[in-house]
């Protein structure tokens, strides 16, 4: 196969493209800042840099919204910039593109990631898209041939994508609205209605990935921990600092646990039997960068009574199928066009 080939996850907070030439992966913030409405002013991590900071005269955006494209003209930008920054200004235009998109949206939906390499000013030789859980299963290394019920969980930013996949294909799938920004969201709800200090939302991710556990237990854990953090008081107006501490974040974050384990029993149900069976002998496959939370692994394994298999980088699974997919041909099937739309 050419080695001119380029594989895309367009991540609801990052965006991986992976480099067939150089072998190489971009993972950088999916944002972009936008000045005087129309002028391209950053992209990437240093416009994230800006978020929540940026003045009147520079928007800061987030084109995909809960998994799908919500400001095409936007991510279409955004992935022209980040494509020149990967492969230079004399890099290959004519390469063949494989997209990952979600498995639970609709045609049209998953035209508009197509639609965002079609319409750029890039000249792909080839499109084609792949659902996010056949990725995600080629990247755990999952035999693609093989007629084993395999479930793969992968919680992102915006969105939990629940999956039973059996013979290279998708059985059942169901997307639900719960991923690391509904969390920081909570945090940011407790610390201003308990502390009356309101955070920004990067606060609120440092402060979940230093706090948050999905088993924390106060009588057990004996050793309090505190994170200092800085914000307005909404009484004074003026800045302050607050600790908070571990128990109120496993409190704000609580009900979170629970709505994903009730998402994952609920399609538990509506998988078939025999593919259950599969199941409770392979476990559960826990990906996306928001699974990194810790103890989320037991708390599932708790709740369903089922092994859960956890792995390394776990954001970067669906990137790492894709790579696969696109360098070996035993996968060329996993792949096709989109139906046409007229979006």
């Amino acid at each position: 196969m050419s080695r001119s080939v380029y594989g895309i996850d367009f991540g609801t907070s990052n965006i991986k493209i992976y480099n067939g030439m150089t072998k190489t992966t971009l993972n950088e913030k999916n944002i972009i800042a936008i000045k005087n409405k129309n002028e391209l002013f950053e992209i990437g991590d240093e416009a994230f840099k800006m978020y929540e900071k940026a003045p009147d005269n520079i928007q800061v955006i987030f084109p995909i919204k809960y998994g799908v494209i919500a400001d095409l003209k936007s991510m279409k930008m955004l992935f022209e910039q980040f494509f020149k920054k990967m492969t230079g200004p004399r890099g290959s235009k004519m390469g063949r593109f494989c997209i990952a998109v979600p498995a639970d949206i609709t045609e049209v939906e998953k035209r508009a990631f197509y639609d965002v390499v079609a319409k750029s000013d890039i000249k792909a030789r080839e499109i084609k898209i792949v659902e996010k859980p056949i990725a995600d299963a080629v990247g755990l290394g999952i035999d693609m041939t093989s007629s084993r019920g395999n479930m793969i969980i992968n919680i992102g930013a915006d969105t939990t994508e629940i999956s039973v996949i059996s013979h290279g294909g998708i059985v059942v799938s169901r997307i639900v609205k719960l991923g690391g920004n509904r969390l920081d969201q909570m945090i940011c709800d407790i610390v201003k209605r308990k502390y009356n200090i309101m955070i920004g939302l990067k606060t609120a991710e440092q402060i979940k990935c230093k706090l948050s556990d999905a088993m924390y237990n106060e009588e057990e854990d004996m050793d309090e921990e505190i994170m200092y953090v800085y914000g307005r008081n909404v009484i004074t107006g003026l800045p302050s600092e607050r600790g908070v501490s571990k128990d109120t974040i496993y409190e704000a974050i609580k009900q979170f646990f629970d709505d994903i384990i009730d998402a994952i029993k609920n399609l538990l149900e509506r998988t078939p039997p025999e593919l259950s069976a599969d199941i409770l002998d392979t476990g559960i496959y826990l990906t996306g960068a928001s699974s990194a939370i810790a103890n989320l692994d037991k708390l599932i394994h708790i709740e369903t009574e089922l092994k859960v298999n956890t792995i390394q980088n776990p954001g970067e699974s669906v990137i790492r199928g894709i790579s696969m997919i696109m360098s070996d041909s035993r996968y060329k099937k996993l792949m096709y066009e989109p139906r046409e739309s007229s979006f």
